[in-house]
């Protein structure tokens, strides 16, 4: 059965196929979110660049930078039929937006080509952690694709790590059907998610930047100006991010084998993967974000002042002696009103109307695996509980899974859209292996939940938010 959807595409495919400078191309059937058009500035026509290398022989593109500065690119397979994966990166990044970034997305997700979608991705106006800004880009994008390029019979909204949250905030605010319209997505694929918010998701980075300088003194160094590390660095810091692996390796030796390392050094090493949870080869990548990202939402993001993060009341475990670690560690109080301008940008409400399949890996050593059991509590609380389903794979990795995870989940998707049949996770690993021969690398968990995100962070008590969400619902205080 197909839905009343695809029946549009066989309108207008003769005329996309005959249009293929596609540069000039401004025809724009209805839309669901017409009545909101004015609202939004009209984009120029996407201009004809050059595909990066790693798509489909036959590939066409498109790029150009949008009116509030971001850049982009739109992917045609060759023989569209005319179905749409929109994709928010993650990240974030920081600094000026760049168009090779773009580039690099197009080539990661190149299987969504291969799988017979279009794709469209943005660089994002602006650097740093700012969730709702990235999600109005991305629907700025797909808006732009609607005008110049035509309306999908299909679309997608995709979000990966950090972009999960860009993803699931954008279909929140702009996934609803309008009276008599169509919804502009069809449906939301989320993979390796930060979706516990800003407020959940980065409480172990602070547990990490004060158990590391508990026992390595040296991130800042004694001579250094002193600054709550909750802040990152000092606006006028000057550290880069090799000197910083300079002085992790000058403290834990990372860059030696554990047989080549002290015995000091072999015990701070264990202590901070005991009690942070995350492997050694996640110390500095996360100690990297828990600087320069905290930097950015200190200095940009809550409004200066406050803390949004804290850590008055965790007691840290997994050392060697857990109650010298305890007093030694450095403690931080959230300020309530930091916490609330964090949580109304990155936090998700859960109120998404499309049907949303999520994945990710069991092992994830950036996003942990317990983010999907916040999100799913998350969305119960907002009574959306039916139209999310979570599949796990036998995964160690966070930016890419494999071909047969993604392609699967895109089928499970358009059976769910356009036929109702809710997939399942045993259905979704049953399923996966008739694709292999083509997207290679099933690897399913069906059977697997993970734990509630407190299983793995230090639990501590949390302020209650001053004000109620950028969405207008307020929020538990124990739910972040």
């Amino acid at each position: 059965m197909s839905s009343p959807r695809l029946h549009g595409v066989a309108r207008w495919w003769p005329l996309w196929a005959a249009l293929a400078g596609l540069a000039g191309c401004a025809w724009s059937p209805a839309d669901g979110t017409s009545s909101a058009r004015a609202a939004w500035p009209k984009e120029a026509a996407p201009q004809a660049v050059d595909c990066p290398t790693g798509l489909p022989a036959g590939t066409r593109c498109l790029g150009g930078r949008d009116s509030a500065g971001a850049y982009y690119r739109i992917a045609i397979p060759p023989g569209w039929q005319g179905d749409l994966v929109v994709h928010a990166h993650g990240g974030p990044t920081l600094g000026a937006p760049k168009a090779e970034r773009v580039d690099e997305d197009l080539q990661r997700w190149s299987v969504m080509l291969r799988a017979g979608y279009a794709w469209a991705g943005s660089s994002f106006r602006q650097g740093g952690v700012a969730v709702l800004s990235a999600a109005e880009d991305t629907e700025r994008l797909r808006r732009l694709f609607v005008d110049h390029v035509g309306t999908p019979r299909y679309t997608v909204l995709h979000g990966q790590s950090w972009g999960a949250s860009v993803a699931a905030r954008a279909a929140e605010r702009y996934g609803h059907a309008s009276a008599g319209q169509r919804a502009p997505y069809d449906a939301v694929l989320l993979s390796s998610g930060v979706l516990g918010g800003g407020t959940r998701s980065y409480d172990f980075r602070l547990d990490l930047r004060v158990v590391y300088q508990a026992l390595c003194h040296n991130h800042p160094r004694a001579d250094e100006p002193a600054y709550p590390l909750w802040q990152g660095l000092p606006a006028a810091a000057s550290l880069t991010r090799a000197q910083l692996t300079q002085r992790v390796n000058e403290c834990l030796a990372l860059d030696r084998p554990a047989a080549q390392r002290t015995a000091e050094q072999r015990r701070k090493v264990e202590t901070l993967t005991h009690v942070i949870r995350i492997p050694e080869s996640a110390l500095v990548p996360h100690l990297a974000w828990a600087t320069w990202h905290f930097q950015d939402i200190a200095q940009h993001r809550v409004g200066g002042g406050g803390s949004p993060f804290g850590n008055i009341g965790a007691r840290y475990s997994g050392s060697a002696d857990d109650e010298a670690l305890n007093a030694q560690v450095l403690r931080y109080q959230a300020d309530p009103l930091a916490v609330s301008r964090l949580s109304a940008d990155t936090d998700p409400t859960g109120r998404i109307d499309l049907p949303v399949l999520s994945v990710h890996g069991i092992d994830d050593p950036t996003a942990f695996v317990e983010l999907d059991d916040e999100f799913a509590r998350t969305v119960a609380r907002a009574g959306r509980a039916e139209r999310l389903v979570q599949t796990f794979t036998r995964d160690h990795e966070h930016s890419y899974l494999s071909d047969a995870a993604y392609a699967t989940l895109l089928q499970a998707l358009r059976r769910w859209v356009e036929q109702g049949e809710k997939p399942t996770p045993a259905g979704i690993a049953a399923a996966c292996p008739g694709l292999e021969a083509q997207f290679p690398g099933c690897r399913f968990e069906p059977g697997y939940r993970p734990g509630p995100l407190d299983s793995r962070v230090t639990v501590r008590p949390r302020p209650q938010p001053t004000a109620g969400t950028a969405e207008g619902a307020p929020r538990r205080a124990d739910a972040g």
